[in-house]
This record gives structure tokens, C-alpha cells and sequence, in this order.
């Protein structure tokens, strides 16, 4: 792939050096990817985005001192880079914390390299992504009700136009902004845009916990 634009910079926070290392390889072998840092830990992997602001961080999940749950809990919320989860454990309360923690995407680390690097720049170009091997379990597990936290009240879709809920809708099949647009026959970056609003409206922090909150209601 040829990309003419900036580089896409990573911070890559795993604590198994080996893992890191492997990583750190892949991504900064990739074309328009650059590795702007290494974090052994989550309080490492936090002060880091605040230093160095990269535009992702690639989040192991369980790491010593602060967990990847938190970590990606405050990198999001001080809007310090958008985070992609990276972990062995393919469903469980992790999982779901990341989620509503607002990590943008999700993967298994038995990912094969190009399905990983394809994952960064999906995930930077605003596109959330959650690995294809659990999406069926992880919308199963919303909604049976069992991820341990209250469903969402149907009322918060009052907000929305018409529009922006259909775009929702295609959100929850994990439809990317081009299939969007395609379904709804307009503009890519019309859909960008009904994305950015309809997600203003419900205050969530990513199109991953859009999908979510449309599988979780219906829509």
C-alpha cells in the first residue's frame, strides 16, 4: 500500500518485551506506519500518550500497573489518541470494559500481521473494528443482557433524525463508512458525518460502542 499522507504514529504498550518487539517490528515495517513509542506497562502507556500524542495506541489488555481497561479509560477521555485492544482473551468482562471504555477496536494477538497492520489504518482513518472470529459472540453477549451493566434506555434515540439511525443501524452490522454509503446510497463523507453527529447526540467516544448501543436496542 502506498500512502502519500502523514504517517500513521503508534504507540504500542504491551508488557511482554517479546510480543513488543514483534510487534514493533510489524508496524514499523509497514508503509505510512510509525512507531512513536514503547510502553511496558498501562501508567507507562498513559504518560507516553500524553507525551507524545500519537494518533493510536495499540493496548494490551492485561499489564502490570495499570491495567489496559484503565489505560484506555484515560487516554480516551483526555482525547489523547484513539485505541486499538490487543489481547488473548477473546470474550470476557475485558473485553467489555475496553469497549465501553471507548477503544475504537478490538483483536486477538493470534492476528496474522497484514490483518493487524490493516487494523491500524482502519482504526485511523475513524472506522471502528472489532475481530470477525468474536463479533457474533460479543453482539450475542449484549444482547442477553449478561455483560453486566444495564441495557441502554430505547429514549436515547429520541435525538436522532431519521437518517442518523439508519446510519446507526448499519453501524451495528459493522458496515464500514464506503458500505454505509453504499446501503444508504450517499457520500462517504456524508456518512462521516452523520457518524460524528449521531455519536455528539448519544456521547459515546466511538462507532464500536455505536454498533454496540444498536445491537443492545434493535435498531
Amino acid at each position: 500500500m502506498t500512502d502519500t499522507g502523514p504517517a500513521i504514529r503508534v504507540l504500542v504498550a504491551e508488557d511482554q518485551s517479546a510480543v513488543r518487539a514483534g510487534l514493533v517490528l510489524i508496524l514499523g515495517s509497514a508503509p505510512g506506519i510509525e512507531v512513536a513509542g514503547e510502553a511496558a506497562d498501562g501508567e507507562q502507556a498513559v504518560a507516553l500518550a500524553r507525551e507524545l500524542r500519537p494518533d493510536l495506541v495499540l493496548m494490551d489488555i492485561q499489564m502490570p500497573r495499570l491495567d489496559g481497561v484503565s489505560a484506555t479509560r484515560q487516554v480516551v477521555a483526555e482525547g489523547l489518541a484513539d485505541v486499538l485492544v490487543l489481547t488473548t482473551f477473546d470474550l470476557d468482562e475485558y473485553v467489555f470494559g475496553a469497549l465501553r471504555a471507548g477503544a475504537s477496536g478490538f483483536l486477538l494477538k493470534n492476528t496474522e500481521a497484514r490483518d493487524l497492520i490493516d487494523a491500524v489504518r482502519t482504526v485511523a482513518r475513524g472506522e471502528g473494528l472489532i475481530a470477525p472470529a468474536v463479533t457474533r459472540r460479543l453482539i450475542a453477549e449484549f444482547a442477553s443482557g449478561s455483560a453486566r451493566e444495564p441495557r441502554a434506555d430505547p429514549a436515547v434515540l429520541d435525538a436522532l433524525t431519521r437518517r442518523e439511525r439508519e446510519v446507526l443501524s448499519c453501524l451495528g452490522e459493522g458496515l464500514s463508512n464506503a458500505d454505509v454509503a453504499t446501503r444508504l446510497d450517499m457520500a462517504e463523507a456524508t456518512v462521516k458525518t452523520h457518524v460524528s453527529r449521531l455519536l455528539g447526540k448519544l456521547e459515546l467516544r466511538s462507532r464500536v460502542q455505536a454498533a454496540v448501543l444498536a445491537q443492545e436496542l434493535g435498531v
